[in-house]
């Protein structure tokens, strides 16, 4: 049996794969705030607790922050995720603990078309493509083509510097730095991000929100609410906010790919931006990607899909555990060194 996780910080979704022939086959998932735990190990007790007992071969697990030889210390959890405690865990060696965008990343690369919705058609060609996602943090990973196939490197790029390009964004930059000290892009582009646009776009007019915007806040996560008032037009600083959020979203998607030159393609994942998809396809992404001065030209052809794919994080965990199926344990190569 395989399991794989996809842990965020908000939530961490967990899943048993069974192998049959080529396909993984769902066996069961669930989805678990994170913060209800005090370590991810916790998490995984009390997901394998439930059903039938199973036997763990291998596990992969995505999490949201850097990973260094085997460890991780999450961005937005008070956890430190180790692969030998991992292992411990679930009883197996063969664990393996990655950045939860470069599970995304292998999980994107396996999609079909049905799961991807083209936010700009662009031209097709081979070569590098990038993944960028929004949703409680900003990841960025790269998808290298080698010349065969696609590699995914991971990366911290939501941690660089925002770059703010028009007056109003530069106000919205010194508003943060007032409150953060340093303004990253994930400062900005992020579940929480949104709300601080929001909140700065309040404080530079100097009104309040309406009583029954405040109220269903306090009631519930506002980042979602506001955006729910934005796309119904129900709130002009709602509606400012989502545009400023998709604009410096769209620019930030097309840095990457200016980094990373890549010609055949951008996939925007993340669990935000499903939820603003009617934003999303209005222009005022594209039309910031695009806006690169004498490269403009160049990012007009480079395709743009939004991942449709919920669990394309944990589907590409489940890949790499699989892989390591096909590798001995890591104790049974200690031991035969040694004879």
């Amino acid at each position: 049996m395989i399991l794989a996780g996809d842990v965020g910080g908000t939530k961490t979704a967990l899943a048993l794969f069974d192998e049959r022939g080529r396909d993984l086959a769902l066996v069961r998932e669930e989805v678990l705030p994170s913060h209800g735990f005090a370590a991810l190990e916790d998490a995984i007790g009390r997901f394998l607790s439930i059903g039938p007992r199973v036997s763990v071969d291998a596990a992969c697990f995505g999490v949201a922050g850097p990973v260094i030889g085997g460890r991780s210390t999450a961005m937005n959890l008070p956890w430190v995720v180790d692969e030998a405690t991992l292992g411990a865990s679930v009883s197996t060696e063969r664990v393996k603990l990655l950045n939860d965008l470069e599970a995304t990343g292998h999980g994107v690369l396996a999609l079909p078309s049905s799961s991807l919705l083209p936010l700009q058609t662009g031209a097709s060609r081979a070569g590098n493509m990038v993944l960028i996602a929004a949703g409680t943090g900003l990841g960025e990973v790269l998808l290298v083509w080698d010349g065969k196939r696609h590699r995914v490197v991971g990366s911290e790029g939501g941690h660089a510097d925002f770059a703010p390009r028009t007056d109003l964004e530069v106000e919205l930059f010194r508003f943060l730095r007032r409150e953060f000290g340093r303004v990253s892009y994930e400062r900005v582009i992020s579940g929480p991000g949104f709300y601080n646009i929001y909140r700065f776009l309040r404080a530079s007019d100097g009104s309040s929100e309406p009583e029954w915007l405040r109220a269903r806040m306090e009631g519930g996560d506002p980042s979602a609410v506001i955006a729910e008032a934005a796309l119904t037009r129900s709130d002009s600083r709602a509606v400012q906010a989502l545009d400023m959020f998709v604009s410096i979203y769209g620019a930030e998607a097309g840095n990457l790919a200016l980094k990373a030159l890549a010609v055949e393609g951008v996939f925007i994942g993340g669990g935000i931006a499903p939820k603003i998809q009617e934003k999303l396809l209005d222009g005022t992404f594209v039309s910031a990607f695009r806006d690169k001065g004498r490269l403009t030209p160049l990012m007009a052809a480079i395709p743009v899909h939004l991942v449709l794919e919920p669990r394309a994080a944990l589907l590409g965990a489940a890949a790499i555990a699989r892989s390591l199926l096909s590798r001995a344990a890591p104790g049974a190569r200690r031991a035969r060194g040694r004879r």
